[in-house]
């Protein structure tokens, strides 16, 4: 139920960590994986790896030219797209009055509207295609407060309810709309995270460990995979019982 063979997708935010590990996963069970990042480097790095299944392409997910340019490349080289991994993201660990209002629009630009802009540019293909799934990537952050996370936490739960109106909106074209909510996750996101903090979160975590983005990578197989097909406005935890 897992077989992604003929299938295409697009995964943002792709060059490191958990798109990485998703775009991996993706391909193991049979997807062509189009690899998106602002990394160029790292991006083509991981693309190699995963190898003749994969190519990267540089993407800033805020440009409006830059997802039709990922489109295009997708059906021009595959020939359709049936999966999309929102998971590119930003997250400068500022409280409220330290978000300056030029910091909230490049956290806002990143992680909601690109996010918005990825989900309207696959639209035609995938209702071409018969159908598809989209994956957005959440956090906790967007099922209870986040301390010094004002603008990534806004964001998030900004993605939530586009994520449940966009299921509803396009469950009649078969494209399913679903979403992960990672935990504290062994990522480069929170390698700046200071020491006593990590501390804590993984000390509030049930499960008292951070997860690995493997994990992640295995709850959007699901949600991708035909094992997922009546699954729609779906929210996945994978965060060691944090939100619970």
């Amino acid at each position: 139920m897992n077989s992604l063979n003929g299938k295409v997708a697009i995964v943002t935010g792709a060059a490191r960590g958990q798109g990485a590990a998703e775009a991996r996963i993706l391909a193991e069970h049979g997807a062509m994986v189009v690899l998106t990042d602002v990394l160029a480097e790292p991006g083509a790095a991981t693309a190699e790896q995963i190898g003749s299944k994969a190519r990267f392409i540089h993407h800033d997910v805020a440009s409006p030219a830059g997802w039709d340019a990922v489109v295009a490349a997708a059906v021009g080289d595959f020939g359709s797209i049936d999966i999309l991994v929102n998971n590119a993201a930003i997250a400068p660990q500022l409280r409220l009055e330290a978000t300056e209002p030029d910091v909230y629009d490049r956290v806002y630009r990143a992680n909601q509207f690109g996010v918005y802009l990825g989900m309207r540019a696959v639209l035609k293909p995938m209702r071409e295609a018969g159908g598809g799934a989209i994956v957005n990537t959440l956090s906790v952050g967007a099922v209870k407060g986040a301390s010094s996370l004002f603008a990534y936490s806004a964001t998030k739960w900004a993605v939530r309810g586009m994520t449940r109106s966009a299921a509803l909106e396009l469950a009649r074209y078969n494209i399913r709309v679903n979403a992960v909510i990672p935990g504290f996750i062994d990522t480069a996101m929170n390698d700046d995270i200071p020491a006593k903090m990590r501390d804590e979160l993984v000390r509030t975590t049930p499960m008292r460990r951070m997860g690995s983005p493997h994990e992640i990578a295995e709850a959007v197989l699901f949600l991708a995979s035909p094992a997922s097909s009546f699954v729609t406005g779906a929210e996945l935890a994978v965060d060691g019982g944090m939100a619970a």
